[in-house]
């Protein structure tokens, strides 16, 4: 199965009351991996489009906890599925080698990356041409 295939959606659990709700969200668990490192990107309009890269290593779920987004991916052969992300207990995996781009951001999108990996600038490729390139050198690998 290639990276692409395994991109899903994950349901994350929720619980609450009368005194409102509760996302948990547990690593090696929940999310398919230790997670490493988490950030969130707020304040972007829907003209905006974050990401714009794959990584070498990174795996990520994303998830919107306030607001809504989308993530368009790319398999770097041609095929493409974007989701939308609007509910604070759904996020969507994605593996290492998968183009993203977030984008289409409401007013009040709080978008919660969690990370495999610690920060690393040399793991990320930014050129869309550079990653078609070595995606299909890993795939005459296999």
């Amino acid at each position: 199965m290639s990276n692409y295939e395994k991109v899903r959606m994950i349901e994350l659990k929720l619980i609450g009351d009368e005194r409102g709700s509760l996302v948990i969200c547990e690593g090696e668990e929940d999310i398919p991996f230790r997670i490493k490192r988490l950030f969130y990107i707020f304040g972007s309009d829907k003209s905006v489009m974050r990401g714009n890269h794959a990584n070498r290593r990174s795996e990520f779920v994303l998830i919107n906890v306030a607001g809504s987004s989308k993530v368009r991916i790319k398999d770097g052969k041609g095929s493409e599925r974007i989701y939308e992300l609007n509910r604070p207990n759904e996020g969507i995996y994605i593996p290492a080698m998968i183009w993203k781009e977030m984008y289409d951001f409401s007013a009040d999108s709080i978008l919660l990356c969690l990370a495999s990996e610690l920060y690393d600038a040399d793991e990320y490729i930014r050129n869309y041409e550079q990653y078609t390139k070595e995606q299909s050198c890993i795939l005459c690998k296999n």
